[in-house]
């Protein structure tokens, strides 16, 4: 090998090793920066596009895809200390024709948080009411999808704003009572028996507690290594406290059992998907919401917990496409009778 040759091949590896040391720095040094990295990717990937709204001085962060068309909008709420991105991995399976907007939540991620905001379900379906007349998604009806919390939401706002929605997608809604109480649940229970309720299974503060949090929310085992639990405990921790004062504000009296109150009021064609082996909100749920809302279609997935959305992406997408299907071809039958 001559000199020159010599000198490209070193000038080459350097070249390489500086993006490899970066990236090996920042998973052993900085988690959370690689996974906002991952989640920036795969919006990117997906063709998933963040805005802003503003409802007067009241921030809404969202992502959207697409435009409205002669197919309903899907709008769709996450979970709690959840985030528009946990949407992704079903987006992925959605035709990228459709228009479809997720969210953030009040008070998470870029949506304005406020210690005088309402975080009550039917104070968190107001302001997703005022986000839907922000960027006038109701000109339209759309289709409402809604996972856990955001379930719970989503089932308040299509009792209140019922002229807004044209179908219903609740995914292991909360705001139910249930006659079996969850794992979640006993957890709960002993820890206000033995008064330390700030161990909220639901927000970690180490890997640990991530690691069963992950365990308790899914069916599926997934191999997570100690660096990545690491970096989403980073993530968290700095909205902590904020996640603390929610839990306790959605499980108050107030709103606990909103959906429930508000079920009988739902109209528009609902769709139901529980994962049978969830272990924070029980199955029987869907059996409540079948009993109650007219023509309700329960779909239980089988080895599935509560993380649906992201143990079983393909089937659920698929799920709610077939059912917007059958929602059409009965309309189109209506309006040829």
């Amino acid at each position: 090998m001559d000199l020159d040759m010599l000198n490209m091949f070193v000038i080459a590896s350097g070249t390489l090793a500086i993006p490899i040391l970066a990236f090996v720095a920042s998973f052993l040094l900085w988690p959370s920066a690689l996974i906002r990295i991952y989640y920036w990717y795969w919006r990117r990937a997906l063709g998933m596009q963040v805005r802003y709204a503003n409802y007067d001085d009241y921030q809404f962060c969202y992502s959207y895809r697409g435009r409205p068309g002669y197919r309903p909008s899907i709008l769709m709420l996450h979970g709690f200390s959840a985030h528009k991105d946990m949407w992704l991995s079903i987006v992925k399976f959605l035709p990228k024709n459709l228009h479809l907007v997720c969210v953030d939540m009040p008070g998470h991620e870029g949506t304005t948080r406020s210690d005088l905001d309402d975080y009550s379900i039917s104070g968190q379906a107001k302001r997703i009411h005022q986000f839907v007349e922000c960027i006038k998604l109701n000109r339209k009806p759309f289709h409402l999808v809604g996972t856990s919390m955001g379930g719970n939401v989503a089932g308040v706002y299509a009792a209140q704003y019922p002229e807004d929605i044209c179908s219903l997608t609740l995914i292991c809604p909360a705001g139910l009572p249930s006659t079996t109480d969850s794992k979640f649940i006993k957890q709960l229970r002993e820890l206000q028996e033995s008064k330390c309720i700030d161990r909220i299974p639901l927000i970690p503060s180490t890997p640990e507690e991530m690691a069963d949090m992950l365990k308790l929310c899914s069916y599926v085992r997934f191999k997570v290594p100690q660096q990545i639990l690491q970096g989403l405990v980073d993530v968290r921790i700095p909205h902590n406290e904020f996640y603390r004062k929610l839990f306790l504000e959605i499980v108050d009296e107030k709103s606990r059992h909103s959906l429930h109150e508000n079920m009988s009021k739902i109209k528009a064609p609902t769709q139901v998907i529980w994962g049978k082996q969830d272990q924070v909100l029980d199955v029987s749920g869907a059996s409540v919401l079948a009993s109650a809302i007219p023509d309700c279609h329960v779909y239980i997935l089988e080895n599935c917990g509560h993380s649906v959305v992201v143990e079983r992406p393909r089937k659920t997408a698929n799920l709610i496409l077939e059912f917007l299907a059958l929602l059409h071809s009965i309309d189109n039958k209506k309006k040829q009778a």
